[in-house]
């Protein structure tokens, strides 16, 4: 469908409250480290709505709704999101924009990033380029929003104005963003009135509530300097007091000390008080920790804090700052030590490592010369479809313009043979595009000769992937996995050296790094768990498990990072998300698999 008119040089839609009487579509966004707002998906932000509508000043964990968001919780007192495992605060904001707009709708525009998979654009420029899009400018310049990109609606590509670099772009549906109408929840203060019941003692909660603690603590601080003496006894935790009044914390050789507990009405001693405020000062953190030996009453929370020893500088564990703060408003709680990962097993003796049993060898190499050299891109598109004579009027979702039409590609290719019109269908799935369209989509992938489709990611041949040389080790030892006591352990070991990249590879003749290799992965030894390492191997070979790109840990450039296959690198316990017990690891690895392709009937062929 051909674009009529000039191009759009369009400002950035007003991203204020409309009437409170009017509906609006609610988009959650996250503020990421370049200070750019991030959405959140329609089917995350649905759920932070619906916990939103039982407690306005409770917490969203976000991994119920997404797997891979598993580490992150939102806090909707302070409005911020935490990742448990790092300790990291974002802000987060509840933002609001009109219905017709492209969230209402479920629209949304992706960019195709280095890794060949898709990234949203943010939610301002997405209502951008719809708008654009619906108005069938031809291109857009998004030099008003701060970006020096044009927008090609013809070719579906993003250009940069300085590098002239292209990528490409898509529009796809997806499910519309909530709707409400009335007005906005205010937050409140926390805790309100007494709590009820014993606190819930899991590490989420743990971190939620001593988030909350720590902006009273501050609350409290400010207002001790505004009226000395007058501060409250918390009612955070139930059960009363946590020791008579007039008396002090039972004697003991606990290894933590807990935060002095008064009775109803007593005010914080000028004494105890000033020993907490200096428990944030680098330095007395031992001191007051070890030199009022007590055990911890029941109820109170114990929250981890690292370099709880006082050597080295401060890290930024979040439940460990906030628990010196809850100490300093005079609020109930016992600083511990965080616990260590146990990343790895007992020392193992080389006579103790064994062969898997029904696997052959112990170790698999990938080199630069297994590449295979594929056919022409034509010969494998037209491998795998059919022709179709009389196409339906509908889209094609590589383009976006209808199948009736000339492919949205038309002057971009010019390939022998195939003509700009012609649409073909996918023999296994029965998707229909234009035959030009999965011509640009196999050169811009890796050209292995496989085909994967765009709407249902069914694979056609066999799909290699860009991981670079390395090697892969693979064997037995004596020790046992948590969940799996009963069985032994599979050891991987995977091994890759800073090298250079190829032409498969974003940055061609750049260095690319290789940081924590070798890396150390574990399985059980059972009938599933040999299953998966043998499809691993098969995963190895096809260079699937690792690629190039940037690491979402650092956020550095032109690293070997996993490569949506998920391994468990943590052998004792289960404190980063990456260990056992995790009794679906199992199966969902071999979900990861077979979305790339690897699968049982490989292990038959």
């Amino acid at each position: 469908m051909a674009r009529q008119g000039s191009g759009a040089m369009l400002p950035s839609g007003g991203l204020g409250f409309p009437p409170q009487n009017l509906a609006r579509v609610v988009v959650w966004e996250w503020l990421n480290e370049h200070g750019r707002w991030r959405p959140y998906s329609a089917a995350v932000c649905h759920h932070i709505e619906n916990v939103l509508k039982e407690d306005a000043r409770g917490s969203v964990v976000l991994g119920q709704v997404d797997v891979q968001l598993a580490p992150y919780v939102i806090d909707l007192q302070s409005m911020h999101q935490f990742r448990q495992d790092t300790g990291t605060m974002r802000p987060v904001r509840r933002n609001f924009y009109d219905p017709s707009s492209a969230p209402g709708k479920g629209i949304v525009w992706e960019w195709e990033n280095d890794n060949n998979s898709w990234t949203p654009y943010d939610m301002d420029i997405c209502i951008t380029i719809q708008n654009a899009y619906e108005k069938q400018h031809p291109w857009l310049d998004l030099s008003s929003l701060g970006f020096c990109y044009l927008i090609y609606f013809s070719s579906m590509s993003q250009m940069n104005r300085q590098t002239q670099r292209k990528r490409r772009l898509r529009r796809r549906m997806d499910l519309a963003y909530p709707l409400t109408m009335g007005s906005i929840p205010k937050s409140q203060s926390w805790p309100v009135g007494s709590s009820t019941g014993t606190p819930c003692s899991c590490p989420q909660c743990l971190l939620v509530n001593s988030t909350r603690a720590a902006s009273n603590a501050i609350l409290a601080s400010q207002r001790r300097k505004l009226y000395p003496g007058a501060v409250r006894q918390s009612s955070t935790f139930a059960g009363g007091t946590l020791w008579p009044p007039g008396t002090g914390p039972p004697a003991g050789e606990g290894l933590r000390v807990a935060g002095a507990g008064f009775g109803p009405g007593q005010g914080v001693p000028s004494a105890a008080l000033s020993g907490l405020n200096n428990l944030n000062r680098p330095g007395t953190q031992r001191g007051a920790g070890l030199g009022a030996r007590a055990t911890v009453p029941p109820g109170v929370p114990a929250l981890p804090v690292k370099n709880l020893n006082g050597t080295g500088p401060v890290h930024p564990a979040l439940a460990g700052m906030t628990g010196i703060l809850m100490c300093a408003a005079g609020l109930p709680v016992c600083l511990t030590r965080a616990p260590k990962p146990i990343l790895h097993p007992p020392p193992v003796s080389k006579s103790d490592i064994k062969p898997v049993p029904g696997v052959n060898g112990i170790c698999r190499k990938t080199k630069k010369k297994q590449l295979k050299k594929s056919k022409t891109p034509e010969d494998v598109v037209r491998r795998y479809i059919q022709k179709v004579k009389n196409p339906p009027d509908e889209d094609c979702t590589i383009c976006m313009e209808r199948l009736v039409t000339s492919s949205g590609y038309e002057g971009v290719l010019s390939p022998r043979g195939i003509k700009p019109e012609l649409v073909g269908k996918l023999g296994k799935c029965g998707h229909m595009y234009h035959l030009l369209c999965l011509l640009a989509m196999y050169n811009n992938g890796n050209k292995d000769g496989s085909l994967q489709c765009p709407t249902c990611k069914a694979i056609y041949g066999e799909k290699t992937g860009t991981q670079p040389p390395g090697k892969m080790e693979f064997h037995l030892i004596p020790h046992s996995l948590p969940g799996y006591t009963d069985s032994k352990t599979i050891r991987i070991v995977y091994d890759i050296p800073t090298g250079i990249q190829g032409p498969e590879h974003p940055n061609p003749g750049k260095k690319f790094t290789a940081r924590g290799f070798p890396r150390h992965c574990y399985l059980p030894d059972n009938e599933k768990g040999r299953k998966v390492l043998k499809l691993l191997i098969v995963a190895w070979d096809r260079r699937l498990i690792f690629t190039i790109g940037t690491s979402n840990t650092t956020g550095e450039s032109d690293t070997v990072v996993w490569n949506e296959i998920h391994h468990k690198t943590e052998f004792g316990s289960n404190l980063t998300g990456h260990g056992y017990p995790d009794p679906n690891y199992l199966d969902n690895v071999l979900a990861e698999l077979l979305a790339q392709g690897v699968s049982e009937a490989t292990l038959k062929d």
